[in-house]
């Protein structure tokens, strides 16, 4: 993993902890929420506040996340907005934690400044012994104060205001007066700064999670669904009505086109589907060649090209499959039938444009994982997985072209693979073709995604 550290693909974009005030703040929320505290004169964190090196130290990869459900946090910044997630096990954490920090972004601010923001994602599911308990997720309810109690303390003496307002001869009630007061020199003017946090409740329907072995969960659509990456006989009974494994291509694949999840990279507006093809064999080409021991080439096409024409008969069904799909988007020739059954069905699709595109793109690198770029964006736990068991040649070539191709422009790079999220304001016109192609009508009839439509 050194190659992928060093090019900073691993363990990227951390905040840096090094000061004492700052490590004193952690130390005091840490042992607030676990009863322990770190030694490390200096650590990173991710967003949620885990830090790598503390769990070396502890020994322990969940001293934030007990059972792996409810993710505890600390907030030492608002910069930690920015950070990755690191050991997910829900999909929808660093997203919940995102939007927590962006919309509350002034107040955490402002409590930062001298406290540190504790809590968790209470999904109020403590333990998941069965698949079946992962459905009673429905709602992640954001609980966060300070190590002080500031927030707690906020909202109590905002009630005794109103009680104060309210309750008749107040004003003659020491008691409660004195109790306003001391509150008061704690928290501040909370009627003209009120210290509350918004929207900490969130609704989950699609998810996936990294228990039992990986499971995706779909209710939020119009045909809900399943998809487990093991073996699905193993879940037991679950509240679903269809439940696939990632055998299930036909299934997953009629999932998918009936809910409208997917469509054709070749089909994307504002796609250069050509580019992303050849992309997909390139990385097919170096596993290979790294399998059978060959030496893995520069990142020349030149040299690629040279690598395809002498590995010949050794290039599996997805590589071939890409090279017509190509051939046609280029030159009109053929088109290849590529049905869900193909190997190299799912490479052809990426996600639509819709609230998860990212659960949907994760999917289809689950699917599809000889496509390293696509595989490193949507999901790092399953690409650090699968790069340990590489071939050298393999982990050279990937993390060389991530930090050439992808690091220095990762915006850039998702827009490209699958879209900016947004749909353009005009129609754009439409590029002119040197020869007939054949019909939409066709295409939707007997195209590499025709054959789920059918």
């Amino acid at each position: 993993m050194k190659r992928l550290i060093s090019r900073g693909l691993m363990f990227g974009n951390l905040i840096e902890v090094a000061s004492p005030a700052l490590i004193d703040r952690y130390n005091r929320a840490l042992h607030k929420l676990t009863g322990k505290r770190t030694e490390l004169p200096d650590f990173h964190v991710d967003i949620s506040g885990f830090s790598p090196e503390i769990a070396f130290e502890f020994d322990d990869l969940l001293y934030l996340n007990p059972n792996g459900v409810n993710r505890q946090f600390i907030l030492l910044t608002t910069a930690q907005k920015t950070a990755p997630l690191l050991n997910a096990k829900f999909s929808m954490s660093r997203g919940i934690l995102r939007q927590f920090i962006e919309e509350n972004e002034s107040q955490l601010f402002a409590l930062t400044s001298r406290d540190a923001v504790l809590g968790e994602l209470d999904n109020t599911v403590f333990e998941v012994n069965t698949p079946a308990r992962l459905f009673d997720i429905k709602k992640i309810t954001v609980r966060a104060d300070t190590t002080s109690g500031h927030i707690e303390q906020a909202q109590d003496l905002a009630e005794k205001i109103a009680t104060f307002k309210t309750k008749p001869d107040a004003w003659w009630d020491d008691v409660l007066i004195a109790e306003m007061i001391t509150l008061a020199k704690q928290t501040g003017d909370v009627t003209r700064n009120p210290v509350t946090f918004k929207a900490p409740s969130f609704t989950q329907g699609n998810f996936w999670t990294a228990h039992f072995g990986g499971l995706y969960i779909f209710r939020d659509v119009e045909h809900p669904a399943t998809i487990s990456c093991g073996p699905k006989e193993k879940l037991g009974k679950v509240p679903s009505p269809y439940v696939f494994d990632l055998q299930d291509r036909a299934g997953i694949a009629k999932f998918l086109e009936l809910n409208g999840l997917v469509e054709p990279i070749v089909k994307a507006k504002g796609t250069d589907a050509t580019a992303i093809l050849k992309q997909k064999m390139d990385f097919i080409l170096v596993d290979v060649a790294a399998t059978l021991g060959r030496d893995v080439p520069s990142r020349s096409r030149g040299d690629l090209r040279k690598l395809a024409q002498t590995l010949g008969s050794a290039l599996p069904p997805e590589f071939h499959a890409l090279n017509e799909l190509v051939r046609w988007s280029e030159q009109g020739g053929k088109w290849p039938t590529i049905t869900s059954s193909h190997p190299a069905y799912f490479y052809t699709l990426r996600a639509t444009n819709h609230p998860d595109r990212d659960l949907i793109n994760q999917l289809l690198a689950e699917l599809s994982t000889l496509d390293v770029r696509q595989l490193f964006i949507c999901h790092k736990e399953l690409f650090y997985a699968l790069y340990r068991g590489w071939p050298d040649g393999k982990k050279e070539f990937v993390a060389d072209f991530l930090a050439r191709e992808y690091a220095v422009d990762k915006e850039g790079a998702r827009a490209a693979l699958f879209g900016t999220g947004e749909e353009p304001m005009e129609e754009p016109a439409p590029p002119p073709e040197p020869k007939p192609r054949v019909s939409e009508e066709r295409i939707r009839i007997v195209g590499p995604w025709g054959a789920v439509r059918r």
